[in-house]
């Protein structure tokens, strides 16, 4: 029997505190800055006439923040789920990716090179996030089979779900980009199978309201992952 077609159109939430400051920030609460406001606002522009049935949203601060935006252009309410929210980081919490390299470096190592292997200090496993969202994700498709479905979430755990919907293995994480902040991903799912349409788009944001394209780490990470693209 064939299903109805669900789209998922998936957004990572605006820039927050953690992304401009460079603190790991997983369970911890920031809110979005001020250039996070811009870009919740570019993003629910874009979004305005792009079909939406219902939106999900993890808790916490920064994805409720871009939820918002998005919730009053389209005139929907917002559906709260904790099994949205971003890897639980444990004794990482509240960091700098500077003290980080110090303080943990095998675990930084793995982080880098091996994510999928990595376990946060008194924390989530990334295999133990990928499983969280795929339940949450797959609990979603199946109680808005057939609809436009809005989910707003963090980059760890997109990148995560990019190897359940690519049907690859969470080895291969290291091949997902990072997306910038209120990238849009729209998957369909039909029949069992997932289709990516379109993978972590941030067209809306100019050249200014970027924020991994001003970080200097993230040019670092190109050069490293993605030199040869």
């Amino acid at each position: 029997m064939n299903s109805l077609k669900t789209k998922l159109i998936i957004v990572r939430h605006a820039e927050a505190v953690g992304n401009a400051i460079r603190e790991f920030h997983g369970w911890t609460d920031s809110n979005i800055t001020e250039k996070g406001h811009v870009q919740a606002a570019q993003v629910a522009e874009r979004l305005k006439s792009v079909p939406i049935d219902v939106i999900y949203s993890s808790p916490l601060k920064r994805t409720m923040e871009t939820a918002k935006y998005i919730s009053k252009v389209k005139g929907l309410p917002i559906i709260q789920r904790d099994d949205l929210k971003e890897i639980n980081g444990g004794l990482w919490e509240g960091m700098t990716w500077t003290d980080l390299v110090k303080v943990y470096p095998e675990e930084y190592t793995v982080w880098e090179e091996k994510p999928h292997a990595h376990q946060m200090p008194e924390g989530e496993s990334m295999k133990g996030l990928q499983q969280r969202l795929i339940n949450a994700f797959s609990d979603i498709i199946k109680k808005e089979e057939g609809k436009n479905v809005c989910i707003v979430t963090h980059g760890t755990a997109l990148r995560t779900l990019m190897c359940w919907f690519l049907d690859c293995g969470l080895e291969d994480i290291v091949k997902i980009p990072w997306c910038d902040n209120t990238a849009v991903t729209t998957v369909t799912f039909e029949n069992g199978r997932f289709t990516v349409e379109l993978d972590g788009d941030a067209c809306h944001l100019d050249g200014e309201s970027s924020t991994i394209k001003n970080q200097e780490w993230y040019v670092e990470y190109k050069n490293k992952f993605f030199s040869q693209e």
